[in-house]
């Protein structure tokens, strides 16, 4: 069983900062990703997997600009929709939908959806503590930010946090 809990969060000026950046580099990784996957669609006619993304793109500077595991879902998500095209296009040819299905567009600069899973944050005296990569740490003199944690959750069975960004 899967459930998603909304948490409002009023960032400090400079954890604003750093939540602005780490989802502006997530959107810039999103369409460099979907640059990779249109033009493998256009040109080879291939739809590319998340391992071929994440293969493709590990020395991309917005990939390194996020700690791994969080690129890797960012890049995840753009092979999902992929797939979820490709599926759309079956079930219009078979005549299961009547709208023509597009291929994914890119994003407008801006903030996306920011995720990372629990494996690479620690919880400690009820905060999340999620780190940075090294270029970031300098840029910042962090090594990592923190939010506290919704006191009406167990850490334990959390998969997954997703930083979206919504209303400033």
């Amino acid at each position: 069983m899967y459930g998603c809990q909304q948490t409002l969060i009023n960032p400090t000026l400079e954890l604003k900062a750093i939540l602005e950046y780490v989802c502006t580099e997530a959107n810039k990784l999103s369409n460099c990703g979907l640059y990779y996957a249109r033009q493998m669609y256009f040109k080879a006619g291939k739809i590319v997997s998340k391992f071929d993304l994440h293969k493709q793109l590990n020395r991309n500077p917005h990939f390194g600009a996020l700690q791994s595991q969080a690129a890797q879902q960012t890049l995840t998500t753009i092979a999902e929709s992929f797939k979820s095209f490709i599926g759309l296009l079956k079930a219009y040819r078979q005549g299961t939908i009547a709208q023509r299905p597009t291929l994914p567009h890119y994003r407008k600069p801006g903030y996306t959806l920011f995720t990372s899973p629990t494996q690479a944050l620690k919880l400690k005296d009820a905060h999340l503590r999620f780190p940075l990569v090294n270029q970031v740490k300098t840029w910042f003199g962090l090594d990592a930010f923190h939010l506290r944690m919704p006191s009406n959750l167990d850490y334990r069975i959390i998969k997954e946090f997703r930083i979206l960004p919504r209303n400033n």
